[in-house]
């Protein structure tokens, strides 16, 4: 994995990020389900990461999944996020990290049968994000 280009001690974190957006993004941690600020959003623009503003996922990608986190079927660019094996909780899965500064997104599934053209679902962490609008 490459060296993320925004590198910040956890002292220079917690003065960006609140204690939420902190144990998300920095630590890993994961929003209830279901009540996230953009799981049902069906607003047209860009969503950026929380942590360090670059551009992740465009609504264009967005799916309704009704998984309780917001979905995506592709990122915005393949260079904007990494993907590496989690096997936390005892399961396999594939955590999405931010590309620039090495944030914790969230976990990409494949073939659950979506119908979208990927065949996978980014299900990402609503406080990992923050939507700019396409008319700002």
């Amino acid at each position: 994995m490459t060296a993320p280009k925004l590198v910040l001690s956890d002292d220079q974190w917690r003065e960006r990020l609140t204690p939420e957006e902190f144990a998300v993004l920095r630590q890993a941690g994961t929003e209830r389900p279901f009540t996230g600020e953009y799981t049902d959003t069906k607003t047209e623009g860009v969503y950026q990461c929380r942590a360090c503003g670059a551009e992740l996922f465009r609504s264009t990608e967005k799916f309704e999944s009704h998984c309780g986190w917001p979905s995506f079927f592709d990122p915005a660019d393949s260079e904007a996020v990494i993907l590496r094996p989690d096997d936390s909780l005892g399961m396999r899965r594939v955590e999405v990290l931010c590309a620039n500064c090495h944030s914790h997104l969230g976990h990409v599934f494949e073939g659950e049968g979506y119908p979208t053209p990927t065949d996978q679902r980014y299900c990402i962490n609503s406080i990992s994000l923050r939507l700019v609008p396409a008319d700002s």
